[in-house]
Formats: C-alpha cells, sequence, structure tokens
C-alpha cells in the first residue's frame, strides 16, 4: 500500500511539472492574486467577488481539473477521417478484423476521450483587460467605502516557468467624514408618518461615508411607509443628495422624500400625492389554474367579509382559511402583514402558489382590493425514501419509505400522512430485515382543552401533530416490536426561531425473541465461558451451545451473582459477570417509554445558498414522571411498572451548535458540537434505544456505529453505549471539478457512563475534567458528488488519537487498512 500511495505521489509530482503545456509561448498562466492595502497585504475574502480572472481551482494545493485538461492534445485529430489517416496502422488492423462500423466506432471513442480531457479547465492566462477592470472594481468599492481619493496600481510578476503573479496595490487614501446631515420631506402626510415613527435614522454626523449606510437607511425609510399603509411607495422616491465639493474629507447630506409618485392616467403622467391605503374588499380563489382565468365562478361565499370563490366547490373551510389571512376589510395596508399573509398560506404546504395582487377601488384613491389566487397542490401525492446504512454489527443494507398524503383531509388544510417501511441487510447472524407503518395528522393550528390553544398567536404559525405507528424487526438485535404515538406542538417565534413541545410521546417496546442474545452478542457469551474457566477452574469449561444454551447461560449468570466467595476470590471476573447480566436485563427487558419534551431551535440560514450562519438546538426531554406517579407497582427486579410494563424513567437533555464560514472560492467552513447527558432516576434503567452511541457516517467517521467507548474502554462487544456525550466536528469543503466537492475533517468524541450503576466498569465512567483525555480523534478526507437534489457522499476516517490504547494513542492505526469507509446521503451537519 505504502509503495503504490509513493508511485501515485510521484505520477502526480511529474504532471503538475507539466502544469503550462498547452500555455501559448507568448502567454502567461496566472498562478496566484495578491492584494496589498495600504502596503499590507489583505486576508479578507470579501474583496475575492472583485477579482475577474482567477487561478485554476486547487485540491491539496494542485490544480487537479488543469492536469486532467493537459492529458489532452489540442493537435490531434478531430474527425475519424483525419484520425485514420494519421494512425493508419492501427485503423488498418480493426478494420480487417472487424467491421468498417466498428474501426470507426473505435477512433471515435479516441476523439471522443481526447475531447473529454479538453473539455476540463484550460489554463487560466493572463488576461490584461480582465485585470484592468479589476483595478476599477476596486477603486470603486473602496469609493463606496468613502475614500473617494484612493488609487489602484497593478503589477504583473512573470517568471520564467511561464507562470504569473498579479498584484493589486491599493492605496486608500483619507476618508470622507458625514458632516451635516438634513431630512427634508414634502407633504404633512409623510412627515407625520416619519416623525411619529420613533426610529432613529442610520445616518449619523461624525461617521465614515458608507455606501452600505445609505442604502440600508432608505430600505428603513422605505418598510417604514410601506408599513404605515403608502401602499404606492418605492425607492424611487428617496433622494441622497451629497456635497462632493469640500475639500475637508467631510461631506454634508440632503436626504429628500418626494411627498408624489408619477402615474400614467388616458396616456398622461401625472402627480398624485401620496396616501394612506386601506384594504376595502378581500377575495380569494381556492382553486385559481392559468387555464380557467377569467371563467365563471360556480362557488362563492362570503366568511367575516372575506369573499372565497372556486371554478368548482369550495374545498377549504372559510373558518379555518381565514386564519391564515391578516389583511382584513377596513385594516390599513402593511407588508409586513401581505408578507405574513403569503408565508402562513405556503406553510399549509397545501397549495402549488400563492398569488396576492392589489388593485385601487374604483372611484377612490385611498382604498385597496386584496385578491388572492390559490393553487392546490394535488390532493393525493406519494413519496420514496431510500437510504445505504452500514454499522459495525450490520453489514451494507438499504432501507426504504413509502408514503400516501392527503392534502386537506378534513377541509381544514390538515395533512393526513400514511407511511410504509422496510429494510434488508445482512449481518455476521445472518440476514435481517424490518417492517412497519404509521399514520399522522398534521393541522396547522393547536389543537387543545381549556383554551390552550390561544396562548400562541396565529401569526406564529402554530401546529400539531398526532402520529401512531408500529414497526417489527426480524434479526435485528432481539426482534424487537415498537408501538409509537406522538402528539406534538411546534410554532415558528420568529423566522429563526422554532419551538416544539412534545405531550405523550409514547413508545411501547417489546422483544420478541430474547432467547438468541447470546446469539446476538456472541462476545458477552465467549467472556461468560471465561469466567466459567476460572470459576471451575478448568481450562476445557464450556458453558452449551445446544437448545439449552439461552436457559443454562442465564443460571449460570444468576448463579455467579450469588456466589460471594468467588466476588471475593475473583473479583474482576465477578464483575464481568455482573456486568453482563445487567446489561442483558436492560436490553431483553420491555419498555414503557412516555416523554415529556421541550425543544428551542435556532436557525440563522437565510436561505439554502448561504453559508455564513450559526444553528443551536436545545432538548430537555422526561419520561415516566406523571405514570410514575399514579402508579405504585413494581416488577421483581423493584422497577416501577405501569400496566406491568417496566416504566423508562429518565431526565434527558441535548445541546447541539454548528457554526458555517464562507472563506472565499467556494469553500465553506463547518463547526459541529454536541453534548447530551440522560439521567435515570427511581431505580429504572436507560432503555437502549435512548442510549447514546459514538461512530458512524454522521458521527466520528473513525469509528463504525456503535464500536467506540465507553471512555477509555475497549471492551469488544457488538454494541457500545452511554449515558454521556460529547462529539464536535470541523470540516473544511471545497470544490474539485464540476459537481466533486471535496472535504478534509476532524472529529473528537466519546461517550461515558453518569448513571452511577456498580456494575460499570470505572474506564467507562465519567470522572470529571480528567475522563476528557479520553476523547477519540479521527480525521479524514471525503468526496462528494452534488446534483442539488442529493449529495451522495464517501467520507474516510483515519484513527488518529485512540484513548482506550496503551501507550502511545496518537496515529497506531493511522493507516488505511484501519480506517473506516462511510457511504452516505447529503452533508454530516
Amino acid at each position: 500500500m505504502k509503495k503504490k500511495s509513493i508511485i501515485f505521489l510521484l505520477l502526480l509530482v511529474l504532471v503538475s511539472c507539466n502544469s503550462t503545456k498547452h500555455v501559448a509561448k507568448e502567454d502567461y498562466m496566472l498562478t496566484q492574486n495578491y492584494i496589498i492595502v495600504d502596503s499590507i497585504k489583505n486576508k479578507n475574502s470579501d474583496l475575492e467577488k472583485y477579482i475577474l480572472q482567477k487561478p485554476n481551482a486547487r485540491f491539496l494545493n494542485m490544480p487537479f481539473g488543469l492536469y486532467i485538461h493537459n492529458l489532452g492534445n489540442h493537435n490531434k485529430p478531430k474527425t475519424v477521417t483525419e484520425w485514420r489517416k494519421k494512425n493508419k496502422r492501427s485503423y488498418n488492423f480493426i478494420n480487417r478484423i472487424f467491421s468498417n462500423k466498428q474501426s470507426i466506432g473505435y477512433a471515435k471513442t479516441f476523439i471522443g476521450l481526447n475531447n473529454w480531457f479538453l473539455n476540463y479547465e484550460e489554463p487560466e492566462v493572463i488576461n490584461e483587460s480582465k485585470i484592468k477592470r479589476t483595478a476599477d472594481n476596486l477603486w470603486a468599492y473602496y469609493k463606496t467605502q468613502g475614500y473617494f481619493s484612493s488609487k489602484v496600481d497593478t503589477v504583473i510578476k512573470r517568471n520564467k516557468d511561464k507562470k504569473a503573479i498579479v498584484e493589486y496595490h491599493i492605496t486608500k487614501g483619507k476618508p470622507t467624514i458625514l458632516d451635516t446631515i438634513k431630512i427634508k420631506t414634502e407633504t404633512a402626510v409623510l412627515d407625520s408618518i416619519y416623525k411619529n415613527s420613533n426610529s432613529s435614522s442610520l445616518l449619523l454626523s461624525g461617521n465614515q461615508y458608507n455606501d452600505k449606510t445609505f442604502r440600508n437607511e432608505a430600505n428603513r425609510v422605505l418598510k417604514l411607509y410601506r408599513n404605515s399603509g403608502i401602499y404606492h411607495f418605492t425607492e424611487a422616491a428617496l433622494g441622497f443628495y451629497v456635497d462632493s465639493t469640500r475639500a475637508d474629507y467631510k461631506t454634508n447630506v440632503d436626504f429628500l422624500i418626494s411627498g408624489k409618485r408619477i402615474e400614467e392616467k388616458n396616456g398622461n403622467y401625472i402627480s398624485t400625492p401620496y396616501k394612506v391605503q386601506k384594504i376595502k374588499e378581500v377575495s380569494i380563489v381556492t382553486d385559481y389554474t392559468f387555464t380557467k382565468k377569467g371563467e365563471t365562478f360556480l362557488d362563492s361565499v362570503n366568511y367575516k367579509g372575506i369573499n372565497y370563490f372556486a371554478h368548482d366547490k369550495i374545498k377549504y373551510n372559510p373558518k379555518y382559511l381565514s386564519q391564515s389571512i391578516f389583511l382584513k376589510p377596513g385594516d390599513v395596508y402593511k407588508d409586513t402583514l401581505r408578507n405574513l399573509t403569503r408565508n402562513h398560506l405556503k406553510s399549509l404546504k397545501n397549495f402549488k402558489s400563492t398569488n396576492i395582487q392589489f388593485s385601487p377601488i374604483a372611484g377612490t384613491d385611498d382604498q385597496l382590493k386584496m385578491s388572492i389566487f390559490l393553487t392546490p397542490i394535488e390532493k393525493f401525492t406519494t413519496g420514496l425514501e431510500t437510504e445505504i446504512t452500514h454499522s459495525n454489527i450490520r453489514n451494507i443494507g438499504t432501507s426504504a419509505k413509502f408514503s400516501i398524503t392527503n392534502r386537506n383531509a378534513f377541509r381544514g388544510a390538515e395533512l393526513l400522512k400514511f407511511s410504509f417501511l422496510g429494510s434488508y441487510f445482512n449481518s455476521n447472524s445472518g440476514p435481517g430485515w424490518e417492517i412497519g407503518a404509521d399514520a399522522s395528522l398534521e393541522i396547522p393550528r393547536f389543537i387543545a382543552p381549556f383554551g390552550l390553544n390561544k396562548l400562541v398567536p396565529k401569526e406564529m404559525s402554530p401546529r400539531t401533530l398526532f402520529s401512531i405507528g408500529s414497526s417489527f424487526q426480524k434479526n435485528i438485535g432481539l426482534d424487537r416490536q415498537a408501538i409509537t404515538f406522538l402528539s406534538d406542538y411546534k410554532w415558528q417565534y420568529n423566522s429563526k426561531k422554532t419551538i416544539q413541545l412534545e405531550i405523550f410521546n409514547t413508545q411501547y417496546i417489546q422483544n420478541l425473541n430474547i432467547g438468541s442474545y447470546f446469539d446476538i452478542y456472541s462476545s458477552e457469551f465467549k467472556s461468560l465461558n471465561s469466567v466459567g474457566k476460572v470459576l471451575n477452574n478448568d481450562a476445557n469449561f464450556s458453558l452449551p451451545v445446544n437448545q439449552t444454551k439461552f436457559s443454562e447461560t442465564i443460571k449460570f449468570m444468576n448463579d455467579v451473582a450469588e456466589n460471594s466467595s468467588f466476588q471475593a476470590s475473583n473479583p474482576e471476573e465477578y464483575n464481568t459477570a455482573l456486568n453482563i447480566l445487567n446489561r442483558y436485563n436492560i436490553i431483553t427487558s420491555d419498555f414503557l417509554i412516555p416523554v415529556l419534551a421541550y425543544s428551542f431551535t435556532y436557525n440563522g440560514q437565510s436561505n439554502f445558498n448561504d453559508n455564513n450562519f450559526s444553528f443551536f438546538k436545545a432538548r430537555i426531554s422526561n419520561s415516566g414522571n406523571i405514570l410514575g406517579l399514579i402508579s405504585n407497582t413494581k416488577n421483581a427486579n423493584d422497577k416501577k411498572t405501569f400496566a406491568k410494563i417496566p416504566l423508562a424513567q429518565y431526565f434527558k437533555t441535548d445541546f447541539e451548535y454548528k457554526q458555517f464560514w464562507n472563506v472565499g472560492s467556494n469553500a465553506v467552513v463547518g463547526f459541529r458540537s454536541f453534548l447530551g447527558a440522560i439521567l435515570p432516576y427511581g431505580n429504572s434503567d436507560i432503555p437502549f434505544t435512548k442510549s447514546y452511541f459514538a461512530g458512524g457516517s454522521n458521527d466520528i467517521r473513525a469509528w463504525q456505529t456503535y464500536e467506540l467507548g465507553p471512555g477509555s474502554s475497549n471492551t469488544g462487544l457488538e454494541f457500545n453505549i452511554g449515558s454521556l456525550k460529547f462529539l464536535t466536528s470541523a470540516e473544511y469543503r471545497f470544490n474539485v471539478i464540476s459537481k466533486l466537492k471535496g472535504a478534509l475533517f476532524i472529529d473528537a468524541g466519546n461517550i461515558w457512563d453518569i448513571s452511577g450503576s456498580e456494575f460499570v466498569e470505572k474506564s467507562a465512567t465519567f470522572k470529571g475534567i480528567s475522563s476528557l483525555k479520553n476523547i477519540a480523534v479521527g480525521s479524514g478526507i471525503g468526496a462528494r458528488l452534488d446534483f442539488n437534489f442529493l449529495i451522495l457522499r464517501l467520507d474516510v476516517g483515519f484513527k488518529t488519537y485512540e484513548p482506550y490504547l496503551e501507550g502511545n494513542k496518537w496515529f497506531k492505526n493511522y493507516n488505511f487498512n484501519s480506517a473506516v469507509y462511510n457511504v452516505g446521503i447529503n452533508y454530516p451537519f
């Protein structure tokens, strides 16, 4: 492997030496741009967007796209005839053996391959025209920052190897400062609105001139009037007049707000004063299509002053649809209420488009008609989701989920959804599969008793979700069957903050095949055999593997637990047996998990293309509190039960933070950190499904799922779980070639136990700051194919720091043989 890697690197070096292969004799290839501001090299990526000519894209500091281009030859034949003349011997040889058609195809293959190479990015050759325009761009940019006397010089450094560097030397000069600022409004209506707004101007005397401040001030004033009923007000009514004649680097500013608009009437242009506009009429077309535009409506109804129309039949209950309309007859027009109406209608997930139009009422100059045209989505739609799965327990498998959605199920824009899921994989213990189904009803309002639905205003788009489902597994763990019921409330506190309240998120988990426990978790069976050898002082001792395997092994564990003399003489083996017995009791136990949870989410991403944003989510949950107060019954293991089912009682808290930075040249740096803890109470165990694990394609990628931890232990078990988890990741994402993107990443974290259980090994327990030395570190590289709607991902994780090793823990297994290859869909975070 090492020899192959060295050969590969040598080939890359040879190719890189020939990167100017297709650069003409009189040309030079651009390799670097430098921006030097006041004799200091600029490191701010904000100026990169003003540079019109940039070097070829690089990966690991090498222009791979250019290397591929250079494998081609511009002088090779472009047609079959030319290729045949230049390659007579090989063409005639193929023509003699095969047909003429196949020999033509043979020639086209080589022509096509050469063209494919040449279609990759050509060397970026120095273009003095682009350099001059870049200098103009930089000069214009600094002028917008108030440096009216700035100067930009360009230097092209050409080297003998036909490569060149371009330097942009910028001298900013002295900035211009705002002096006297005057605001003039032409009409009493606009003047009154401005003065009564109690908002402060962004233009302040003594501040440095900046075009962005002027744009922000214009936008602020525009919003002020548009949200005060001045529907016709536009940015064209605003004017800034800057005195540029002063020689003391100061300027006076006159801010003029025009009081009239120009409109056309009967071919003449007239000046009309701005007036406060009110909504006179509201009409909604609930089944608008362009093909039926202008046709007579067959159904109509008026509800609280709002007129509803349909070409067929009105299928939406006006009582509920009106809750999405925030501009009513008699209201003063506001942009915010128009946008709120549009967003609320979109959040119903019932309409393809929501077109809102305003028109003047004939005979008036201060009244508007609001018309809303809604185009419904098909009532019934289907969906299909697929996924590839892999872990240290499961080999590669597939899963799929098919869903049917019924929109406007009960005429209130509800979403009724039926889903069916299935998965199949192969493992060391044979093939496994899972099937399941669930039904959910999403209601775009709060459904709550005692008037609680009024606690959250409709402006926050409240939603109620009810869901019930069941799944059945075969050869996955102990053939678990789960029944889940969920009801939660969710609302958008503002455009970036979301709150979710889960009420009675209840799950019942039943294990149907506990008799196969020691077949599934064979590592524990081997450990018990080792304990048996010590207990019986017999190197040939072995637990039975026939039909009595399960019952005899359970009896063996219980016998060991009651053997006080063995505990005294062999405490390590005794604790091993008790640890396995405790784990067996947890995993094989049926659980009723009734959860109450509160979640807060902050998402600063403005749109899908925004790569400069932060994300934060906190979730606090409790299981078994209410039912635990109701029930007084316990089972033989002294665990509280409800309806004879062990009740999971715990508190759980999760915190996740993500931050992304756009670092220029289509590159993004991402950071993610997660901290979670779960604490049981009332002598309860923590259900396996609610415990934390480490490793996997979206976790610490140098370890497989369930493989890492807890703490510094290296159990060798098929699964490893904990009650405390810390995870942090940093990733550098960049473009490589076309749809191919690359990544460099570092993951760090681990799981520990904080339950206080006497069965847990000391190496797996979190003891405070000293336990942080057990944080595992993985690093690696990734490749992603970005198809816009889907991202296919391959990450290779290398074990960088392994806390369970003796002696040197760094880079001990940092190689491809010990690496973990993760296949995933979309980004890991």
